[in-house]
C-alpha cells in the first residue's frame, strides 16, 4: 500500500484536494486533527505538555488551552521545537496503526507541516498544493475573517512554497485558472496502479 503525504500553505485548498480523494474511496489521516485530539485524551502527551509549559497549558476543565499554548511556541522556536517533539512522534505512532488498518491500493496522509516534521519521510510519495498568495490571502480572510497582516504573518511562519517544491514529488496548482479535478484524477490513476506493486 502505497503511502502518500500531501501538503500545501493555509489557503492552498489542500482540504479541498483530500475531500476529492475521499470521494474516490482513499482513506485519508488527517494529522493536524489527530495531534489535537491526542493533545486533549493522551494523558502521557499531556502530562509531558503540563510539565514543559506549565500548568496553564489546560484550563479547570482540563482542556487544552490552545491560545495560551499558541502565545507561548510562536513566539519562541525552541518552544515550538519542544511541542513537535512531543506531539509529533506519537502522530507518527498513529498514522502506522491507522494505515494497518486500512486496504486500499494508497491512503493520504494530509499535514500541514509534512515536510518540517520529516514525516514526509514516512510516504512514498508527497504532493504539494500551490495557490497564488493573493488568492490564498483571499480565502484565509473569506473563511475565518483574518485581515491581511495576521494572514501574513502566519504565512511567514510557514515554509515558502519554493522551498517545500524541492521536497514534493508532485504539484497540485489550485489557482481558479487551471481545472483541479483532471490534475487530482491523474496523481489517482498514478498511485492505483504503483500500489498495485506494493
Amino acid at each position: 500500500m502505497l503511502k502518500i503525504g500531501i501538503t500545501g500553505g493555509i489557503g492552498s485548498g489542500k482540504s479541498t484536494v483530500c475531500k476529492v480523494f475521499e470521494v474516490l474511496g482513499i482513506p485519508v489521516f488527517y494529522a493536524d486533527q489527530v495531534a489535537k485530539n491526542l493533545m486533549a485524551s493522551d494523558s502521557e502527551i499531556r502530562d509531558t505538555l503540563i510539565q514543559t509549559f506549565g500548568k496553564d497549558t489546560y484550563q479547570q476543565d482540563s482542556t487544552l488551552d490552545r491560545a495560551y499554548l499558541a502565545s507561548l511556541v510562536f513566539k519562541d522556536a525552541e518552544k515550538l521545537e519542544k511541542l513537535n517533539q512531543i506531539v509529533h512522534p506519537a502522530v507518527f505512532k498513529a498514522f502506522d496503526e491507522w494505515c494497518a488498518k486500512q486496504f486500499s491500493p494508497y491512503v493520504v496522509k494530509e499535514a500541514a507541516l509534512l515536510f518540517e516534521s520529516n514525516s514526509y519521510q514516512m510516504c512514498n510519495h508527497t504532493i504539494l498544493v500551490c495557490a497564488p498568495e493573493e488568492l490564498k490571502i483571499k480565502r484565509i480572510s473569506q473563511r475565518d475573517g483574518s485581515n491581511r497582516a495576521e494572514i501574513l504573518a502566519r504565512m511567514a511562519k510557514q515554509m515558502t512554497d519554493s522551498e517545500k517544491i524541492k521536497l514534493a514529488d508532485f504539484l497540485l496548482i489550485n489557482d481558479e485558472q487551471q481545472l483541479l479535478i483532471p490534475q487530482i484524477l491523474e496523481l489517482h490513476r498514478q498511485f492505483i496502479e504503483g500500489g498495485k506493486n506494493y
